[in-house]
């Protein structure tokens, strides 16, 4: 009997060691990570930003690749479907919180442990810069006088154009316009520069260096208050006071690993990118774009996007813009 419990002692001892060094040695190969927008939008230029910096705290690298398509959601379940060891990680927005009511898939945030939620972002509405109209009032004027003849830039149901459409047309009612889809807001700025659209919801960290450019024209921000770093832009309550019970409301932007995957990569990922968002070269260019820095993990970034969730759902639901209720995914109504 002795043999076999110093055998088993010895077997424990061991494989307790090779746990310590495996934790020890991650990351031991390249982690890569699946930006599910497409290059020059919001998601891709905040990962991009971050990327680096969390990569020289991890001593290794961390390979970008951008996987569009389905709103999101190819790159969601191109990362879900990989395995849960810390070597695959999604760069996200907040798509993934309504795939479920908007009938585009059965995953979501839910399956997956928040790394870091690193800032959310301030939706703006901009037009081309010869666009016959120059702030809310005159473009919805033009809309109504020109049925179907503005071209509206999109990014799918779910998509920040499509929730900021949704408050326009709970406002407004149904706007006559024709909705031209984009592989993200970076696609779409890209279009609209060159006139293949006329007016695009975007987010402002993503459109603000063409307004200052003068590459576009800046309509309104969805906000209750001006924003500093365009100070002449109209917060869109100036226009009608009805969007204040819509706000404050923004996308937001995290980086997210399978659930299972082990709580020492986890761990090593949190901290890599909470140092790397808390560098003041990443603060200064979050501020410069007009996004608005959060640098949470844990339960602080999972009750952050459960709030988000059921805003933004019941806002969808009420506009009738939504395939199934939230209530029979159990998300409460705000």
């Amino acid at each position: 009997m002795r043999a076999p419990l110093i055998a088993a002692a010895i077997a424990a001892v061991f494989g307790f060691g090779a746990g310590v060094s495996q934790a020890a040695d991650y990351p031991s190969k390249e982690i890569q990570g699946i930006i599910q927008w497409g290059a020059g939008g919001s998601t891709d230029t905040v990962m991009r930003a971050v990327t680096p910096k969390a990569e020289d705290v991890l001593g290794g690298s961390i390979v970008l690749q951008n996987v569009t398509g389905g709103v999101g959601a190819i790159g969601l379940n191109q990362v879900a479907n990989s395995d849960a060891d810390g070597y695959t990680l999604l760069m996200g927005a907040e798509n993934p919180l309504l795939y479920k009511v908007m009938g585009l898939g059965q995953k979501d945030y839910s399956d997956f442990v928040p790394i870091n939620i690193l800032a959310r972002g301030t939706p703006i509405l901009v037009a081309r810069p010869d666009a016959p109209y120059d702030d809310y009032a005159s473009m919805m004027a033009y809309i109504k006088q020109h049925p179907n003849e503005v071209k509206f830039g999109s990014t799918g149901p779910g998509g920040v154009p499509s929730v900021v459409t949704a408050m326009i047309e709970n406002v407004e009612g149904k706007l006559p316009v024709t909705f031209v889809p984009y592989d993200g807001d970076g696609p779409a700025l890209t279009a609209l520069q060159g006139k293949a659209i006329d007016v695009m919801p975007a987010v402002l960290g993503a459109a603000i260096e063409g307004v200052k450019a003068g590459k576009m024209k800046p309509i309104a921000v969805f906000s209750t208050d001006k924003v500093e770093q365009l100070p002449d832009v109209k917060p869109i309550t100036e226009a009608d006071e009805k969007y204040g019970k819509f706000l404050p409301w923004g996308p937001f932007f995290g980086i997210f690993a399978p659930k299972g995957t082990p709580d020492d990569a986890v761990a090593t990922l949190q901290d890599a990118f909470k140092q790397a968002a808390d560098q003041d070269s990443f603060k200064q260019l979050m501020d410069n774009r007009g996004f608005i820095l959060m640098n949470v993990s844990g339960k602080e970034a999972e009750d952050f996007m459960a709030k988000w969730q059921s805003n933004t759902t019941w806002l969808l639901q009420d506009a009738g813009l939504t395939k199934k209720s939230p209530e029979e995914f159990g998300i409460a109504k705000p």
